[in-house]
């Protein structure tokens, strides 16, 4: 459809091309799926795709209650416009891109409202990799199908274009511009399906590649492999899942355990709340309609019964409870993509699925309040302040307690600091640790911490504007007002903190020659909210 429609003035496209006839290409699609030629864009009935995969069409029933967008827009973190696209010509052009980020910024607080309103017209938006995904309309549409749709378009840009980011989205700019075109016609919704964009999308992503010593690392003397060859650097999978037609293109399957682990401890040590979100992401670049099998933890089990019990299964809407059996690896609620297998799981722990190419999340579970492992971190802080002189002495020990073979990278700490500081000293456990004020807070940060090992610092700050509280004498170890509650932010590699593993990931993928598809699996945490109190 892309190269038999022209966008006029007003962003309306016309379905015909230069000659004034039907162009052969679009017709047979619009006659496959059953739309009418004639008439208005909403009488037009919509026949959905087969589904399956993360870029299944939106089913029939959502979209008979989804009306018409105005507009589709991306902006940077910066309020920068990337991509505009105004479908029916009735707003206020680009000048409401500018108007939806004044108003975004200036709300009060860190978390903005998906759905906001303004004059005649409804913003729906979401945040991904940095930017915002915002659609306008000024009909009384229901966000929940908006939010879906804008989220179905954020991984098909991360599919098209191998990542989402700004970079990729300006280096791409005429292949996001066409994905539109397929997508959303005069503002109504077409199809979601990389299946069926696939047949119509001619438009080749721009992949920039910078040099990296990685990969003169995996090249052994005279070509040997090496460990580092065995290992897939992180940014393996970002890459377009439709290669360029000049290359071959690698079966390669990558499937990730990501776990977000959200924790507050009290200033006595004790923990208050503890949550961890999971999911199991695969991006395949396997040929459609290849089987894959794969094997979780046996001691995985949903619930806290102890003893087998009877499978709960709404295979409908994707959800599954099962009962767990005997003490292990337990997560208090699971939920499966629509397109996984389960008849396998209750037994063997298998899972079963024919993905697409592309990226989809075949499971999700969450875990609250009772972790198997101790928490990677303990913070212990000891506070000296002296009000006569304003001097302000901040001691603090990290012990991390992950396996001595575990490690935890990127480890930072927040500290906010009382008003009025004026200088910082410091005394480090280590010459790679590194310690700054900033924007009224302390920053110390730790590259690289080992499992077992304890790091520490000794902070003083000279603060003599801040008043003391008139029942302590001139010395006290009660913190002053302004001071903490400290966060870390963290990431700890090949490491989940619920304990769930993948056993095994098999495929019935049969290669063209002697090739086989290569399988990579890497597990990750890190943290979302790790606050603990001073």
């Amino acid at each position: 459809m892309s190269d038999s429609k022209a966008v006029d003035g007003s962003g309306r496209n016309s379905l015909t091309g230069p000659s004034g006839r039907w162009v052969s290409r679009g017709l047979s699609w619009l006659r496959r799926r059953k739309i009418a030629l004639k008439g208005p864009a909403h009488a037009r009935p919509f026949v959905p795709e087969p589904q399956g995969g993360a870029g299944q069409t939106l089913s029939s029933s959502l979209l008979s209650r989804t009306a018409m967008i105005s507009q589709f827009f991306i902006l940077s973190s910066k309020g920068d416009p990337l991509i505009y696209k105004d479908f029916r010509g009735d707003s206020g052009g680009r000048d409401v891109a500018e108007l939806f980020y004044r108003k975004l910024t200036g709300l009060p607080g860190d978390e903005s409202p998906v759905v906001m309103y303004h004059g005649d017209r409804h913003f729906i938006h979401i945040r991904h990799s940095g930017l915002y995904l915002v659609a306008t309309t000024s009909e009384n549409v229901s966000p929940f199908s908006l939010l879906e749709l804008l989220t179905r378009l954020a991984t098909l840009l991360g599919d098209y274009c191998g990542s989402l980011s700004e970079g990729t989205i300006s280096r791409n700019v005429a292949l996001v511009y066409e994905l539109l075109d397929e997508v959303l016609d005069y503002g109504y919704i077409q199809t979601t399906s990389m299946e069926m964009l696939r047949n119509f999308i001619q438009t080749e992503a721009v992949v920039s590649k910078p040099f990296s010593l990685f990969d003169l690392s995996s090249v052994g003397l005279f070509g040997a492999e090496t460990q580092q060859s065995k290992v897939a650097p992180s940014s393996a999978a970002s890459r377009p899942v439709l290669s360029s037609r000049s290359e071959s293109q690698k079966n390669e399957v990558f499937l990730d355990v990501v776990e977000r682990l959200s924790v507050l401890i009290a200033s006595n040590g004790s923990q208050l709340k503890v949550d961890v979100q999971g999911e199991i992401r695969l991006k395949s670049f396997l040929p459609g309609g290849s089987e894959m099998r794969i094997g979780l933890t046996e001691e995985f089990c949903v619930g806290k019964s102890e003893f087998r019990g009877q499978e709960n299964t709404g295979l409908s809407s994707g959800v599954v409870t099962v009962k767990g059996y005997g003490p292990g690896i337990r997560v208090d609620e699971v939920s499966f993509h629509s397109s996984v297998n389960l008849d396998e799981f209750e037994s063997h722990r298998i899972l079963r699925l024919q993905p697409p190419q592309g990226e989809l999340i075949v499971m999700r579970y969450q875990l609250s309040d009772d972790l198997s492992s101790p928490l990677p971190f303990r913070l212990f802080p000891s506070v000296q302040w002296n009000r006569g002189s304003g001097r302000l002495q901040v001691y603090l020990k990290l012990r991390c307690d992950l396996p001595p073979k575990s490690q935890a990278l990127n480890v930072r700490l927040h500290l906010p600091l009382p008003r009025g500081v004026v200088s910082l000293s410091q005394e480090l456990s280590s010459p790679e640790q590194k310690a700054e004020l900033r924007e009224g807070a302390l920053h110390w940060d730790l590259p690289r911490v080992q499992g077992g090992s304890q790091l520490s610092g000794l902070f003083q700050m000279d603060i003599p504007s801040l008043p003391g509280p008139p029942s302590h004498g001139p010395s006290t170890t009660a913190p002053p007002l302004g001071l903490g509650p400290a966060s870390l932010s963290f990431e700890l590699p090949r490491h989940t903190c619920s304990g769930l593993q993948v056993r095994f990931l098999r495929l019935s993928f049969k290669p063209c020659g002697n090739i086989n598809p290569h399988k990579w699996v890497r597990h990750l945490s890190h943290s979302n909210a790790y606050v603990i109190r001073i």
